[in-house]
């Protein structure tokens, strides 16, 4: 592979120049350290927030990776800002729901594949700031099939989603546009991250004029092996797509759609941001065959290089390849170039943050868990948050960047212990183990997370 990450960016940095520290100092309030465009139009930047499905740090070579290439990406981070410590849930649908609410979802008691229809969202907030919004990709809150306006109900305008397991993602796509079944895509050569990108493209030119909130949650890099059971149709090649080449097509609509900011002259008004849902699939479907009569399939594992290290993918697992995510940031003129972050970030701080981006005022009774990071992507200091809570299935855990305390009273040293082999006993911990500990069981307490 040519893929070469850039060393000062995986490091870390000094790369801001004094210019650029003095003008972050120098600005107060909400404005601070924006353009002088949004300064002067006295108008919100827009947003666009990429959400990748099943792709872990590993995968990207501005993170250290080595098996794949990621140009548009490493461009977006090498020109912005990285955060390091950016934590997801295990696995997409409860990622899903802190994202949008900006709450933990123990919180709403939501079980697998449930979410309520009256929760304040992400999309209610910008769009009550006067923003447009949509949203195009993977919904995975609720079966659409059930409630085809669900997107609508929870703040977005216009929307191209596939539901829940309920038809292709990729070829032949069953997309539902704006609540409706989108009848004139359901071709097998069509392919379903074309339609949704060119969807945000075709809306982000509509509303190049007034503030917009462009939400793509991706279908890749997810396999296409359950997009039909039991046998999932290849595509028209009559192949399955290879995880790298998910990636290389993941990195390619990333492209298409900042060059189209670029071309509508939107470059500077807008904050991009790229992250993922959760690590990356230990396996992925290679073949189908049938033997007997029955399909049988066939996968191979995931396995990444990083740093000169081979990582299996660790999607729905609280280990840090399950959760630990990438997160770019992308506003020229605003975001620190080269600049790495090493604040805590949990899927519960997107929404205060874009309410602050946006200068949208977020209710009192929506009871955030979140702390917004608008500062840091400033290049300030900002208010970081103590600790990170990662759930799934009744299991979590809850950390600091070093240290990281298990729903089973496990605690681990990150640092010195990276694979999480060798948990402390309270009885031979040292001073620093035993007052982390109690610093992140008094965090739980607090979340009402101790003993259940």
């Amino acid at each position: 592979m040519s893929c070469r990450p850039d060393r000062s960016i995986v490091r870390g940095t000094l790369l801001l120049g004094a210019a650029a520290w003095l003008a972050a100092a120098a600005g107060v309030g909400p404005w601070a350290g924006t353009t002088s465009w949004a300064r002067e139009a006295g108008r919100p930047p827009n947003v666009l927030l990429i959400m990748a499905d099943d792709v872990g740090r590993e995968v990207l070579c501005c993170y250290g990776g080595s098996s794949y290439e990621t140009p548009q990406l490493d461009r977006l981070c090498r020109t912005g800002t990285r955060f390091d410590h950016c934590y997801s849930m295990p696995v997409c649908h409860p990622t899903r729901i802190a994202l949008m609410t900006g709450r933990y979802p123990f919180r709403f008691g939501a079980g697998w594949g449930s979410f309520p229809n009256d929760v304040r969202t992400i999309g209610h907030v910008l769009r009550d700031a006067g923003y447009a919004t949509a949203v195009a990709g993977k919904w995975q809150l609720v079966l659409m099939k059930r409630n085809t306006d669900h997107a609508r109900e929870l703040g977005f305008d216009r929307s191209a989603l596939f539901g829940w397991h309920e038809g292709p993602r990729y070829h032949d796509p069953m997309i539902y546009r704006n609540g409706e079944v989108w009848t004139e895509v359901r071709k097998p050569d069509v392919y379903g991250p074309e339609v949704y990108t060119d969807f945000l493209i075709d809306f982000m030119g509509q509303n190049r004029d007034r503030p917009f909130f462009a939400y793509y949650s991706m279908a890749l890099c997810h396999e296409i092996s359950d997009d039909f059971s039991p046998v999932p149709p290849p595509g028209p090649d009559g192949k399955y797509v290879s995880y790298s080449g998910m990636v290389a097509d993941m990195d390619r609509m990333v492209g298409k759609l900042v060059a189209t900011l670029q071309k509508l002259g939107l470059r500077e008004r807008t904050v991009v941001i790229f992250t993922t849902d959760n690590g990356s699939p230990g396996r992925y479907l290679t073949d189908v065959t049938h033997e007997g009569g029955k399909p049988r399939r066939h996968h191979a594992p995931v396995i990444s290089k990083m740093d000169g290290r081979e990582i299996r993918g660790g999607k729905g697992s609280l280990s840090d390849w399950g959760t630990r995510v990438p997160l770019i940031v992308n506003w020229p003129g605003t975001t620190p170039a080269g600049r790495t972050v090493y604040d805590l970030v949990d899927f519960t701080d997107f929404l205060p943050t874009l309410a602050e981006l946006a200068g949208a005022e977020v209710p009192e009774e929506m009871k955030l868990d979140g702390r917004s990071f608008a500062p840091q992507i400033k290049g300030l200091a900002g208010d970081p948050r103590p600790w990170a809570f990662s759930e799934s299935g009744g299991k979590y855990w809850i950390r600091t960047q070093r240290w990281k305390l298990t729903h089973d009273g496990k605690l681990f040293d990150t640092e010195a212990d990276p694979e999480e082999k060798h948990p402390i006993a309270p009885s031979q911990a040292p001073p620093e183990a035993a007052a982390a500990r109690e610093q992140l069981q008094s965090a739980l307490k607090s979340l009402g997370r101790v003993g259940d």
